[in-house]
């Protein structure tokens, strides 16, 4: 069945969502869930794992010329499971086993017939993860503002 424009963009979307969840992933974490999800690890190796920099850029206040402002140590990592889908993997940081099992489940997430387990038993718990840790460092951040004002004495 022949998807249209509007499919593809939001099943693209989705995966985008899906391999950042993966990336911003605890290593340990990762590993556990694949495990309790039993992730077939017969995947084959296209690329890698390999580690290698990447250039961060950045801009001064968020609009100036962008600029490099150093580099940052990432691995990444390609495999293509028995059934034909090829999924990739960037994670910051060397650990190739992490890189591996995000390839994995990239590649596991795109059949239709196995992305809900994916979703459920890997990418649900890591989203919850993570929104759990944003949310405290918001309330962190939030103890700590300091609300500034300035009394007007009536004079002029």
């Amino acid at each position: 069945m022949k998807m249209d424009r509007r499919q593809e963009k939001d099943l693209e979307a989705a995966r985008k969502a899906a391999m950042a969840a993966l990336a911003l992933a605890p290593a340990d974490e990762l590993k556990r869930l694949c495990q309790e999800a039993g992730l077939p690890g017969d995947a084959q190796m296209l690329r890698g794992p390999e580690t290698g920099l990447v250039t961060v850029r950045g801009r001064i206040g968020g609009g100036g010329a962008p600029f490099n402002f150093g580099e940052a140590t990432v691995t990444r990592a390609t495999v293509r499971l028995a059934t034909g889908e090829v999924g990739h993997s960037y994670a910051l940081g060397r650990d190739k086993e992490k890189a591996r099992l995000s390839a994995i489940a990239d590649a596991l997430w795109q059949d239709p017939s196995r992305r809900a387990a994916i979703e459920e038993k890997i990418l649900g718990p890591l989203r919850a993860a993570q929104s759990e840790a944003d949310e405290k460092r918001r309330a962190e951040t939030a103890a700590t503002k300091v609300d500034f004002f300035t009394m007007v004495r009536g004079e002029d």
